[in-house]
């Protein structure tokens, strides 16, 4: 299942495109535009937004298995499924497993035009091991998030309706400006939603900064997240096929 989820993607060239262009465009549209304006402190604005744009990509590139979850289960395919020895993790599992490769390729081509712009991280082996890691789950819960939503649609592009607030969260957040120069309920919102903690982790890692008590908790709502979204989405596969 998840070999047939990636020849899926290789076979959508407008997908693969959308996953790599787009985050390039934005950490060039940022870095070069916004950053004579953006109060960062002492920080290179470059270095300070490449955790923000990787999570807004994952958020962006993981449309695409949602609408690939809901495709398979408006087109008949997983009445075929149901007549074959396999097992109904297996669908859910290989959806998410192409998932994550699709945000890493993203990932991967951020961190990429960040070094061209001038991304120099201040960070060692052991430092983006944990980053690695972070990212990896971070990719596991935005994938499943997305089987969940593409099970509950009713159409494909219902589905990529459904995942555009993981687009919009890490603009309120940390992620393009500090949480200490917002104002109001919107402060308060970015202090305690998921992306902070998580944008905050990579920054501290990969920019030699004070770490705090951000890490354990963005593993916290990683794990979470994680255990919900599969759980849900194993139950909702389980009616839907009822």
């Amino acid at each position: 299942m998840f070999k047939r989820c990636l020849l899926i993607s290789l076979r959508n060239p407008e997908a693969l495109l959308m996953a790599t262009i787009t985050p390039f465009f934005l950490m060039l549209l940022f870095g070069t535009v916004f950053g004579n304006i953006a109060d960062v402190g002492s920080l290179n604005y470059i270095d300070f937004i490449v955790p923000g744009i990787i999570m807004q990509s994952l958020g962006q590139a993981s449309q695409h298995s949602a609408m690939n979850v809901a495709t398979d289960m408006t087109k008949g395919i997983i009445d075929r499924f149901r007549s074959m020895s396999i097992s109904k993790s297996a669908v859910l599992i290989g959806h998410t497993g192409a998932g994550v490769v699709r945000n890493t390729i993203s990932s991967t081509v951020i961190i990429i035009t960040a070094f061209v712009l001038g991304f120099r991280p201040h960070s060692g082996f052991v430092d983006w091991l944990i980053v690695a890691a972070l990212l990896i789950l971070v990719n596991i819960a935005i994938s499943l998030l997305a089987v969940l939503c593409g099970l509950i649609s009713k159409s494909p592009e219902g589905s990529s309706g459904l995942m555009f607030p993981l687009f919009i969260l890490p603009f309120i957040s940390s992620g393009f400006a500090p949480t200490d120069t917002m104002s109001g309920g919107i402060r308060w919102f970015a202090e305690i939603q998921p992306m902070t903690p998580i944008i905050d982790s990579i920054r501290a890692l990969t920019l030699g900064l004070p770490l705090g008590n951000s890490l354990w908790i963005a593993f916290a709502w990683c794990i979470a997240t994680i255990i919900i979204a599969f759980s849900a989405a194993a139950q909702v596969y389980k009616h839907r096929l009822s």
